[in-house]
């Protein structure tokens, strides 16, 4: 019997998740269907990690000083972004999303691996923080957690959370102002920096007209003005802008609608509690599949040949100027597993089950998460997914449970076709009474327990061996079995296992 995991295992394996389920959204964002975005996730993960661990050992931390590097999140995410342009370099760019490839081909794209002074403002302010101080201010502003949720966290008193984040607003204010004036400029740009900085310290100071007719010209500028302004609610665009590069207003986004149906932030005067009682259930999720979770984690890392070193500690010396000497606002924490298990694509890629090029995945789908498959229930009499499948079937289902949460889920639905198909119909039964909600590449139907997919305009025809794929939200109560009884056109379906 495996011993019982400990509390720290349990934060630690917290951690892990939170950032595989940032790097998944992303990835999801810049990828052409769900099995490219998890091998993209697996590969910049897997980077991500060697790249903290190269900055732990490099010429910095043998000084004694704390090597200058972004936190968890942002560090990961900005290695999606290189392994795809690793993938356009190596001629995988057809599993990218096509307006990713064209920005990774342009001048853009070339500011986030040019000379560093020379990168986006929000990247080096960010980096220039203290380690725990750029925790607080990415979680508060970009991944978009409640303030009483980030406090627990990164162990904040919650009753002065909010002047914490506050503090670091201002700092990474200052660490921008004085990149700015580092910055390389023209001298147009550079008669402006001063008034720039007068007009973005408050509310009420009107912008000249001459400046305002410059910022609507001049990029550079115009990223400063964002990083400068602390009023107005524009900093997390201006984070997730600067930091992520392509995507990263749509990774805002998406992160925004996470909260909101995983915590219930819509609803007034409930996050707090929310936040709270989500974070209550997950700590005991956690702890009660811990071990099974240590023995994933051991095999993963053999499998891939990469190891997770402590990736987080303490703020320490981080490039900060004249700040060297105050403490950060908070611990950021126990670091991540020094052996993570890198979760597994949920499904194999469509040119390796059917020989076919995989549906493409569509930008605007709701937020992506942890994607595992469905473990699958016990058929019922009249369950025909179960059918013999000693005869080839019509047609193969898979069934991805994306992400749960107390009183809803996202599932993704894939069905393998042996035959053309000029339009198309997906329906099955639940067992325990979920309602769909919202579909995204299909239009929806639901009677009782049976629920029909019918194609959209521009996905009816689908090639004989094809895929066709789609996703929904829906609600449940009590328990959330897998879906049965699978038939596309009337015909019945086999699933994956």
């Amino acid at each position: 019997m495996p011993d019982l995991p400990t509390p720290q295992d349990a934060t630690e394996a917290a951690l892990f998740s939170e950032c595989w389920d940032a790097v998944l959204a992303y990835a999801d964002l810049c990828t052409s269907g769900s099995a490219a975005a998890a091998q993209l996730g697996r590969e910049a993960f897997a980077h991500g990690i060697r790249e903290a661990r190269a900055a732990e050992t490099g010429p910095a931390r043998a000084a004694g000083r704390r090597p200058a590097r972004l936190p968890r999140i942002p560090l990961l995410l900005t290695a999606v972004r290189t392994t795809a342009a690793a993938w356009e370099e190596e001629g995988q760019g057809h599993k990218l999303d096509p307006d990713l490839r064209l920005w990774l081909n342009s001048d853009k794209a070339a500011r986030y691996t040019g000379p560093p002074l020379r990168r986006p403002l929000a990247l080096r302010g960010l980096r220039d923080l203290q380690q725990a101080d750029a925790e607080l201010l990415w979680l508060a502003e970009v991944e978009a957690l409640p303030l009483s949720l980030v406090a627990r966290r990164l162990a904040l008193d919650p009753a002065t959370a909010a002047e914490e984040l506050q503090q670091v607003r201002t700092l990474f204010r200052d660490r921008c102002h004085r990149n700015h004036l580092d910055t390389p400029m023209e001298s147009g740009c550079r008669s402006y920096a001063r008034l720039l900085d007068a007009v973005t310290r408050s509310s009420a100071a009107d912008t000249p007209g001459d400046l305002s007719r410059h910022l609507a010209t001049c990029v550079q500028c115009a990223e400063a003005a964002a990083c400068l302004r602390l009023h107005g609610g524009g900093l997390p665009a201006a984070l997730a802008g600067g930091v992520i590069g392509w995507g990263g207003l749509a990774y805002l986004e998406r992160r925004r609608r996470a909260a909101e149906v995983r915590l219930g932030a819509g609803r007034p005067g409930q996050a707090d509690q929310a936040a709270a009682e989500e974070e209550d259930k997950a700590q005991k999720a956690r702890v009660a599949r811990n071990g099974l979770l240590v023995a994933a984690v051991l095999v993963s890392v053999l499998a891939l040949g990469v190891s997770l070193m402590p990736f987080g500690g303490s703020g320490g010396d981080l490039g900060a100027r004249d700040d060297a000497g105050r403490q950060p606002v908070a611990d950021p924490g126990p670091s991540l597993p020094s052996a993570p298990s890198l979760p597994p694509a949920t499904s194999k890629p469509a040119d390796e089950a059917t020989g076919k090029k995989e549906q493409p995945h569509k930008p605007g789908k709701p937020e992506g998460s942890n994607r595992q498959t469905e473990p699958q229930g016990t058929s019922s009499p009249t369950d025909r997914s179960g059918s013999d499948e000693s005869a080839d079937p019509v047609c193969r289902v898979e069934y991805d449970l994306v992400n749960q949460w107390p009183d809803g889920f996202q599932a993704t639905v894939t069905v393998t076709s042996s035959k053309a198909l000029d339009s198309w119909r997906v329906s099955w039964s639940f067992r325990d009474g979920q309602h769909v909600g919202q579909m995204w590449d299909a239009s929806v139907s639901q009677d009782g327990s049976r629920v029909t997919a019918t194609a959209a305009d521009y996905n009816k025809s689908v090639p004989a061996g094809g895929n066709l794929a789609f996703g929904f939200l829906a609600s449940w109560r009590g328990k959330n079995s897998p879906p049965y009884d699978f038939a596309l056109n009337g015909d019945d379906c086999a699933k994956t296992s």
